[in-house]
């Protein structure tokens, strides 16, 4: 949701898949909301959401991204970390028809960084 944090991984998307126009699908902490997997109707709004980009915009690469200074998310960035490879795994358990499903770190540079998950 972070405009601080879109441009970034935009280009990150752009250099790293050859994409010219990656879809984005904004929401306040994500990480934590997928992680927590306790907010149902939020969780399914994202799924839908990243539905039309998988089936109808043919997406078939997976960011999600946790960055410095979140303020929907407002926890040091060792638990955002952690929170992220849950949210991965949780969105890999969606099963949809993707190449990849990634994490990202924007750090307080505004650097994006692939974390192993």
């Amino acid at each position: 949701m972070d405009g601080r944090t879109q441009l970034p991984a935009i280009k990150w998307m752009k250099k790293t898949y050859k994409v010219d126009y990656p879809v984005t699908i904004t929401e306040a902490g994500p990480v934590k909301i997928i992680a927590d997997n306790k907010n149902k109707a939020l969780i399914e709004s994202i799924k839908y959401r990243v539905g039309i980009s998988v089936n109808k915009h043919g997406s078939k690469h997976i960011a999600l991204v946790a960055h410095y200074d979140c303020a929907g998310n407002p926890v040091v960035k060792e638990k955002q970390l952690k929170q992220l490879k849950k949210a991965v795994k949780q969105i890999k358990k969606w099963n949809l028809p993707v190449d990849e499903v990634v994490g990202l770190w924007i750090g307080k540079n505004w650097k994006v960084k692939k974390i192993k998950i």
